[in-house]
């Protein structure tokens, strides 16, 4: 790089004469520091930078990848909602002809009836076991 040196010729005042030269002009040690100093703040910067980035994007692909994952969640928790609601219809007498609401209702009722056939059930083993007992008494 070609330097250009304004020097002053001294007899006469107001002649300015540019002298161009091959020298770098020579930096002070304080002027080495500060350019020394600036380059790694701007490393620094870029770092920062780059590295925030490089957050963000990963960031925003997890993101991607939670909803992706989200969604069939969602989806496969829909499709055994319709597996269960399904089986539930085959158990229920008449229930593949009811809707879901509809369904609710009547497995509910179906339940109260099937408890009424345990607690009968249950009354009469109770009662043919008391036969056996007062037969066997009496030496059958």
């Amino acid at each position: 790089m070609e330097a250009t040196k304004t020097q002053i010729n001294p007899t006469a005042a107001f002649q300015i004469k540019e002298i161009k030269t091959s020298q770098k002009p020579q930096m002070g040690h304080h002027e080495n520091a500060r350019k020394a100093h600036r380059k790694l703040v701007n490393r620094r910067k870029r770092t920062t930078r780059d590295v925030t980035a490089a957050y963000h994007h990963r960031r925003q692909q997890q993101q991607k990848k939670d909803k992706v994952q989200e969604d069939q969640d969602d989806q496969s928790k829909e499709e055994l909602l319709e597996t269960k609601i399904l089986a539930l219809q085959r158990i229920v007498p008449g229930g593949e002809t009811l809707g879901v609401d509809e369904l609710f209702e009547e497995t509910a009722d179906y339940i109260l009836a099937l408890q009424c056939q345990i607690k009968a059930m249950k009354v009469l083993t109770n009662f043919i076991e008391g036969l056996k007992k007062e037969k066997s008494k009496f030496g059958a």
